[in-house]
């Protein structure tokens, strides 16, 4: 009876000291976790919240600059927003509590007069007084003001860009008189470094406060770099709406010693893309016998910048129309960096009627960017109803079936 006991007391013991074991390992597991920053392949600083990627290797990364650092700078304003990231909403926005209206300490003492200011400047405020005594008129033809700061960090090899805040953004939305604004920033010519804002809500001053910092790039190639802001304003039902943009070329803007305040008029976006959209050389032959239509996406040429110092990487996506609806979609590959793209692909489209009377084909020229949305650079429609050398080649695939019919044609706005 005694042996029975005793191995019952031993297993209690082994069990308490199993269990003790285990939730000690956990316990120490979390802690280590918790002392570990992840690895952002992206972050930036939003509101005063800092995010920094302890180890960095040689790839080029988005970070945000480090709390400690910024507490050194006399510069930075001491009462600085700091909030919590789990305080935001699905869209990334922050609770209404937050005043997105106000203007950042840097932005009060900024004058727009200005081309770039030091950070020890100062401004009066007879200055900014003189910005809202605006007249009606200069108002409607102004798209607004950009305010930004540059900096670069030689320590750790990194450009900074802050994106504070917008002044005088006209409405997009016709019924409630606001808009939704957000910025896209792309780094040019390569057009690697892309990223944009959290999107603000039914207001015309936004003040955004975001810091993206990029790492690994060196000083000496600054002044070859381009920064484009694109100001655009958010609709849940249909493309959002293009403000205008802000081009900054870094050529001749000196960082060396310290940050730079600066402000840019908000210009219409790409003016001189109204001049042509480029033309596209399709072959088109139509099989009566098997009822399909083979179509050739062989050229596109004179197509315009994307970017206004960076050149597109464009595709081609052909839609098929039947009695005004889609019925079957293609596209070709992307070609990279060029004006003159060189496709040369082939598709067969089988038509599910006889005769092509409702058929309509269309081809769209996108500019290929994975960090948003695709650019449509042109349009072109191909059917019994479309107009100019649209039509004159659709009526000779009609009238002369089994031939392969190649013609250039002038693309449209998109």
């Amino acid at each position: 009876d005694e042996i029975p006991t005793v191995v019952g007391i031993f297993s209690a013991f082994g069990l308490v000291f199993s269990v003790s074991l285990f939730a000690w390992i956990c316990c120490q597991r979390k802690s280590s976790k918790s002392n570990k920053t992840p690895p952002y392949k992206f972050v930036h600083v939003l509101k005063g919240v800092d995010i920094y990627p302890e180890n960095l290797n040689s790839k080029k990364k988005f970070g945000a600059e480090d709390k400690s650092e910024e507490k050194n700078k006399s510069a930075m304003p001491k009462n600085s927003l700091h909030l919590d990231l789990e305080k935001r909403d699905l869209n990334g926005n922050f609770p209404k509590t937050t005043p997105k209206n106000q203007s950042s300490p840097d932005i009060e003492n900024l004058s727009p007069k200005h081309f770039a200011e030091r950070k020890k400047d100062s401004v009066s405020p007879d200055s900014l007084k003189s910005i809202a005594s605006l007249s009606s008129e200069d108002k409607q033809d102004k798209l607004g003001t950009l305010f930004f700061s540059l900096e670069y960090n030689f320590e750790k090899k990194a450009f900074v860009v802050n994106i504070k805040e917008a002044r005088g953004l006209p409405a997009m939305d016709e019924q409630s008189m606001t808009s939704d604004p957000y910025i896209k920033m792309t780094i040019l010519p390569e057009k690697k470094h892309k990223v944009k804002t959290r999107v603000l809500r039914k207001t015309l001053d936004p003040a955004f406060d975001e810091t993206f910092t990029f790492y690994g790039i060196p000083y000496s190639q600054i002044q070859d770099l381009t920064l484009h802001f694109m100001i655009l304003s958010f609709d849940r039902f249909s493309r959002d709406d293009v403000i205008g943009e802000v081009l900054i070329p870094l050529a001749g803007i000196e960082l060396s010693e310290g940050r730079l305040l600066m402000d840019r008029e908000i210009i219409k976006r790409n003016v001189r893309k109204s001049s042509g959209r480029g033309e596209l050389l399709i072959s088109l032959c139509y099989q009566s016998t098997t009822n399909t239509l083979t179509v050739v996406v062989l050229k596109a040429r004179h197509l315009p910048k994307s970017d206004v110092s960076g050149l597109s990487d464009p595709y081609v996506k052909v839609n098929l129309y039947h009695a005004k609806k889609r019925i079957s979609k293609k596209k070709t590959h992307v070609k990279k960096c060029t004006p003159n793209a060189v496709f040369n692909e082939l598709f067969v489209f089988d038509i599910p009627c006889e005769g092509l009377d409702d058929i309509s084909i269309e081809f769209l020229v996108l500019d290929s960017d994975r960090g948003s949305r695709n650019e449509v650079i042109g349009r072109l429609t191909l059917g019994s109803s479309a107009e100019g050398t649209g039509g004159e080649h659709w009526k000779e695939i009609c009238e002369y079936p089994r031939r392969q019919i190649a013609k250039w044609h002038m693309l449209c706005d998109g």
